[in-house]
């Protein structure tokens, strides 16, 4: 049986530049949450633009959904039978989502149940993309797709890419919403856990470093959700253009 979804390793030249360039984007996070003053305020959506939101993330969903049967099925023929890999990471990714929702929703009681329960939805659907936008960047060209393996790749990453984008998007439900310099450190933090990552090749977490780095990075993933919702301090600034 072909073991089936896990990446080949970064290796040599090509994960010491991966994890430059992480390094990098994590220095720029840094840089900015330390200049960040204030946190910048998102404008809430319209109730047409929100429903379309809505539709656009469940519509995404059942792409991915269909892109990614077609890609196992495909796969199946090509190579025979396939066994997934087990994911040892998603019992801490559920506690953590768990622990996001309960505490994006303590943080927004002050302003009724609706808007507390609504952040806390949206914060907990999109938190984990934090983490899953990038490593889904860095991992979808080390997979083993079916042949043709350019056009497999696209018909995967495409709808992921809208799902993950759209999961971000619907944070404009919330009036909450704001982006801190505790956000953007959150952020950098795990930038940082991922190029560390990327210097044992940004391997499958079926051992105990990449384990621990990819529960690390997840946890920095879901503290950044959570940091999109803490209390203001003073008015925030710069509040995004959006329908009134």
């Amino acid at each position: 049986m072909t073991q089936y979804g896990i990446p080949s390793p970064y290796i040599g030249t090509e994960a010491l530049v991966l994890a430059a360039v992480l390094f990098i984007i994590a220095a720029v996070l840094v840089y900015l949450g330390t200049r960040l003053s204030q946190p910048i305020g998102v404008q809430k959506t319209g109730t047409t633009a929100g429903v379309l939101l809505a539709l656009i993330w469940i519509l995404s969903y059942l792409s991915l959904s269909n892109a990614g049967l077609l890609y196992y099925v495909t796969a199946a023929q090509q190579f025979g039978k396939i066994t997934p890999p087990t994911n040892p990471i998603s019992p801490i990714t559920s506690l953590l989502a768990l622990v996001t929702f309960i505490g994006i929703a303590f943080l927004s009681r002050h302003h009724g149940l609706k808007v507390a329960l609504g952040s806390a939805i949206v914060g907990t659907i999109a938190a984990p993309m934090f983490f899953e936008l990038p490593f889904d960047l860095i991992t979808i060209w080390k997979n083993h797709p079916p042949e043709p393996a350019v056009l497999f790749n696209m018909i995967l990453l495409f709808p992921l890419l809208s799902w993950e984008i759209s999961s971000f998007a619907l944070l404009t439900w919330s009036p909450l919403t704001r982006i801190s310099k505790y956000t953007l450190w959150s952020l950098g933090g795990m930038f940082v856990v991922f190029a560390v990552w990327a210097l044992f090749g940004f391997s499958y977490p079926s051992t105990p470093i990449p384990f621990a780095l990819n529960a690390a990075s997840k946890v920095l993933s879901f503290a950044a959700g959570v940091a999109l919702f803490l209390p203001r301090n003073g008015t925030a600034s710069n509040p995004l253009p959006g329908p009134a």
